[in-house]
């Protein structure tokens, strides 16, 4: 087993997905591996300004990564990002 979060360490995930927009974003990044914001946004059809933040803090947050391609960014699910989106997925289903 590996060594135990911290209470403080937890939070910065918890936090970072609390927000319907970030649940979202991170079931539709589990959907589609390598979406670009440009994707996310017309799936989601919200403002561009306000998806662009919240895949920042799920970024900040350690639950997506970016990678740069171009004038695009593509997001994919970090290792923690794919452990919320399967608490959220069975979440959803109780």
């Amino acid at each position: 087993m590996g060594k135990l979060k911290t209470a403080k360490q937890m939070e910065r995930h918890l936090k970072g997905m609390a927000n319907h927009y970030r649940i979202e974003i991170l079931l539709l990044v589990a959907a589609r591996e390598k979406i670009t914001l440009e994707d996310i946004i017309e799936a989601i059809g919200a403002n561009g300004k306000t998806i662009a933040e919240h895949t920042r803090r799920l970024s900040l947050a350690g639950l997506i990564d970016k990678r740069y391609r171009g004038k695009f960014v593509e997001h994919s699910l970090s290792p923690y990002g794919k452990i919320f989106v399967r608490f959220l997925e069975s979440f959803q289903h109780i």
